[in-house]
């Protein structure tokens, strides 16, 4: 005998994703960042991206480059959890327009990495990190009528993509005459 009764149109909290899967889709926020952009990182194992990026002439307020990984850990860490809340909250439209402009920013935040790093176009990756600003207000915005604190953990993301916009803005304008390598 079948028991099972599909469930269509149940907003109820026993409709959503359970404890497990949603931490094992919301890890993904911290993952899919973090395996894109580490296959084109300035870094020992990629010399040339190292090589060519410490070439780079730099604006004074640039952090220290350690400071980079720790901020993109919070952020990251902040969109996974922000991940987990929706996937956990009722289905709904609005649930699933925050959810897809949380993956679209992460997966951008590796496609940035590959622009800036990997392909050196610093004008594109200019251009992207500002569209990233507009998508992670507009992440922001969807979030905060599903779950305020999802919507909140998305903040940081916002603001270290307006500095980011400004310092790879700034870096494009110092090494324009270089031309893309």
């Amino acid at each position: 005998m079948n028991n099972f009764t599909p469930r269509t149109s149940d907003p109820s909290p026993a409709a959503t994703l359970s404890p497990a899967a949603a931490a094992t889709i919301a890890s993904c926020a911290f993952t899919i960042p973090l395996a894109l952009s580490a296959s084109s990182s300035p870094a020992p194992n990629h010399p040339r991206t190292m090589t060519w990026y410490l070439s780079l002439r730099e604006p004074a307020f640039k952090p220290p480059d350690w400071v980079f990984p720790v901020a993109w850990t919070g952020i990251e860490a902040a969109l996974a959890t922000a991940a987990y809340r929706l996937l956990r909250a009722a289905p709904s439209a609005q649930r699933s327009k925050a959810l897809a402009l949380l993956g679209w920013n992460v997966f951008m935040i590796g496609g940035w990495s590959r622009l800036f790093f990997k392909r050196h176009d610093l004008g594109v990756s200019t251009a992207v990190a500002a569209t990233m600003v507009a998508s992670s207000v507009a992440f922001v915005n969807a979030a905060k009528p599903v779950d305020r604190t999802a919507s909140r953990a998305g903040l940081p993301l916002v603001g270290w993509l307006g500095f980011a916009t400004v310092l790879t803005g700034t870096i494009w304008a110092l090494n324009s005459g270089r031309g893309r390598r």
